[in-house]
C-alpha cells in the first residue's frame, strides 16, 4: 500500500496513512516563523515499519519548503535529526544545544 502524509493544520498536526488507513500523528504548534513538534505517535498496528521516519521526514520537508525554524521538543524527532545532521539546519544555530544537536 501507499503512503501519504497530510498536514492537518486545524487539529496542529501531520497525519500520515497507509493507504485509507491512519497510522500515526505529530502534533505540533506554528508560531511567526517557526513550527515546535510536541509530540510523535504511530499506531502500534503499523510500528515497525518506517512509518514514523516517513512522516517526520515528510513533516520537516514542509517546514522548510514554507522557511519555518524546528524546534524538535519531541523526543523522536530530535533522534531522527541526530540521524539525518543534515537537516539539523532546520533548528535554529543558537536552540541546537538547547536539543542537544
Amino acid at each position: 500500500m501507499s503512503t501519504r502524509v497530510t498536514d492537518r493544520q486545524d487539529e496542529s498536526r501531520f497525519e500520515i496513512f497507509d493507504g485509507e488507513q491512519p497510522a500515526g500523528f505529530a502534533e505540533y504548534y506554528r508560531s511567526e516563523g517557526e513550527i515546535a513538534f510536541l509530540h510523535t505517535e504511530i499506531d502500534p498496528a503499523f510500528g515497525g515499519r518506517g512509518l514514523g521516519a516517513a512522516l517526520i521526514e515528510a513533516a520537516l520537508g514542509a517546514a522548510r519548503e514554507e522557511g519555518l525554524a524546528v524546534l524538535p521538543y519531541c523526543p523522536f524527532v530530535r533522534g531522527w535529526l541526530l540521524k539525518h545532521p543534515d537537516q539539523v539546519d532546520l533548528v535554529p544555530a543558537d536552540q541546537r544545544a538547547k536539543f542537544g544537536l
